[in-house]
């Protein structure tokens, strides 16, 4: 029988990922902008809100880990500690940089490298996804489910093309043009943590990507596994948010869109 989840953890989540969005709204029309590599952005809100969130676990967890984006402190016992917060500030920062309402807050809480509560948090629509371990996803505390689709060509998909895309993008195009001719269409909107909570909540059927970092997955892809989907690998091994790639889908067309992958795949 699994270790019970204590409460307080998808309240401290949910708390987190409230008051990041307030902070994103309010620091966006006097946002300072810098450049970590060439088109990979980040700005004084990304810090701001990791250095929000850092604080309360310190207070409210001291034995827990912390693993999140902007800053990596000595001391981030991530694979030591037996509960790990995974956090990302700005889930879109360059939406969010360019005034494109098209961002979010993510947060999971991973026992044993295994997430056991996710909030993500959109303050343009204020939606709040959430989900713990063995009970269920919701949206603003509604039940969410998966997708009823069942083949490709009735299923909308998303994906995210890395940062480095500039450089090393004829893969993930050739990908890319492989999901629109075999899918009703396939979208781009900037914000993997976004593009999974969808999934969860039945507006896409599927999406995939790869080099991504543990926090852009983490909270998704509990998400999905708790509205009734699925999450694996690109190659179709069991997912973790450590191995940086995912597809996930309603699991109807998980198949599938392993098939297009592995096509690919003995084409390149």
């Amino acid at each position: 029988m699994a270790d019970p989840i204590s409460p307080v953890f998808l309240a401290t989540a949910i708390q987190a990922v409230i008051k990041a969005g307030a902070m994103q709204l309010a620091g966006i029309d006097h946002l300072q902008i810098e450049k970590k590599g060439v088109i990979d952005l980040v700005t004084q809100v990304d810090r701001e809100v990791e250095q929000m969130f850092r604080a309360l676990v310190a207070e409210r967890f001291p034995d827990h880990a912390v693993l999140a984006e902007e800053f990596e402190l000595q001391g981030d016992r991530q694979n030591e500690a037996e509960y790990c917060w995974v956090f990302d500030p700005v889930d879109g920062t360059t939406n969010y940089a360019h005034g494109l309402p098209i961002f979010c807050c993510a947060c999971s809480l991973e026992r044993r490298g295994q997430p056991i509560v996710a909030a993500i948090y959109d303050p343009n629509r204020r939606e709040l996804f959430t989900a713990e371990r063995g009970r269920g996803a919701w949206l603003n505390g509604a039940p969410m489910r998966v997708s009823a689709a069942d083949t490709l060509i009735d299923a909308l998909l998303c994906t995210g093309f890395h940062y480095d895309v500039h450089k090393h993008g004829e893969y993930v195009l050739a990908l890319f043009g492989d999901f629109i001719k075999t899918t009703r269409a396939v979208r781009r909107l900037g914000s993997a943590a976004i593009d999974l909570a969808y999934v969860a909540a039945g507006r896409f059927d599927g999406f995939w990507e790869a080099r991504l970092n543990p926090w852009d997955i983490s909270a998704g892809a509990l998400l999905i596994e708790e509205a009734g989907g699925r999450v694996s690998t690109l190659s179709g091994d069991p997912f973790s948010s450590r191995l940086g790639e995912i597809v996930a889908s309603n699991g109807r067309v998980h198949g599938q869109m392993l098939d297009v992958i592995r096509s690919r795949n003995r084409t390149n």
